[in-house]
């Protein structure tokens, strides 16, 4: 089983913890690390995007932050970003690499396999700007389908427009856009 920390709408435990399953059926506010991948070019940035795994829990089959997962209970921001990135994407980067760009609140209800799905998480989201090559990845297969570069632009509109392939969190790419210096609009 997995527990996470109870924490208060900036991201602070407060004390209490929450099993997975009972956090996303009630919609107990917990923490997440988000990692995205960027690269520069000529006119902009490339984000990395992961397709989710088809039995995931939610979203499957669809487009995501490229590397993402809940903060354990008793772990820190930081250490969790770099496990996932590491689990996931076998990128083991040091801390000194990731950039932290801010907070961002990530609530909704869905239903999965018939089964409710209530998410309410604060989100750290950090920056990884150094050069990665899909072919050398090793993806975690019970998470990811596959990953793919996408022009963050492009990726942007699609998730104004809730493109059904894609259940990137507008705000989180928001957060990215901003720290970027590319948009300081952001949507839910």
């Amino acid at each position: 089983m997995e527990y996470f920390d109870i924490c208060d709408e900036n991201g602070q435990p407060t004390g209490g913890v929450v099993e997975r399953t009972k956090a996303h059926a009630e919609g107990v506010r917990h923490r997440t690390a988000h990692i995205w991948v960027i690269r520069e070019k000529e006119n902009g940035y490339d984000v990395l995007l992961q397709k989710r795994a088809l039995d995931k829990d939610s979203f499957p089959g669809r487009y995501d932050t490229s590397s993402a997962g809940h903060i354990q209970a008793g772990d820190e921001p930081l250490p969790s970003a770099l496990r996932e990135l590491g689990e996931e994407l076998g990128i083991h980067a040091e801390e000194a690499q990731l950039s932290f760009a801010g907070t961002v609140r990530i609530q909704f209800t869905e239903s999965f396999y018939g089964k409710p799905f209530r998410d309410d998480e604060v989100a750290f989201v950090f920056v990884y700007r150094e050069p990665v090559e899909i072919g050398n990845l090793c993806i975690q297969k019970e998470e990811i389908e596959l990953v793919a570069w996408f022009d963050i632009d492009e990726a942007w509109e699609k998730c104004l427009a809730r493109d059904p392939a894609f259940c990137v969190p507008s705000v989180g790419l928001g957060r990215l856009r901003e720290y970027l210096g590319l948009s300081s609009a952001h949507k839910d």
